[in-house]
């Protein structure tokens, strides 16, 4: 069956690709972290400097869903003070053409930059 006719029945909604996909990364800060982690700002700290406007408690929630997700893994290195570091697993490595396809059409469709 192909993908609009699944999306379209009711009875098979849920098993619709495009909803499950906005389940895992959907929402406005998703996106935002697993790009931020590819292109290696990979530290909670440096998380939460460099998303404009996220709050430390929703940059942890977003993070503690997409490790659930297995869509980033999350290390701790035994240290004091204790560091903590995130990488995308191959799950996540999977999401990047999406993330560079949204990428190059905020590109192409933002207003110039003065």
């Amino acid at each position: 069956m192909k993908t609009k006719e699944i999306c379209k029945n009711p009875s098979l909604i849920k098993n619709c690709p495009i909803e499950y996909t906005m389940k895992i990364i959907g929402g406005k800060w998703k996106p935002i972290v697993l790009f931020r982690i590819y292109i290696g700002i990979n530290r909670f700290g440096t998380l939460s400097r460099n998303i404009q406007d996220i709050s430390k408690s929703m940059l942890t929630k977003q993070l503690r869903e997409l490790e659930q997700d297995k869509i980033i893994n999350r290390k701790i290195y035994p240290e004091i003070p204790p560091r903590v570091e995130y990488s995308l697993t191959k799950k996540g490595i999977s999401l990047i053409p999406i993330l560079e396809n949204l990428k190059k059409w905020g590109m192409k469709n933002r207003k110039p930059l003065l």
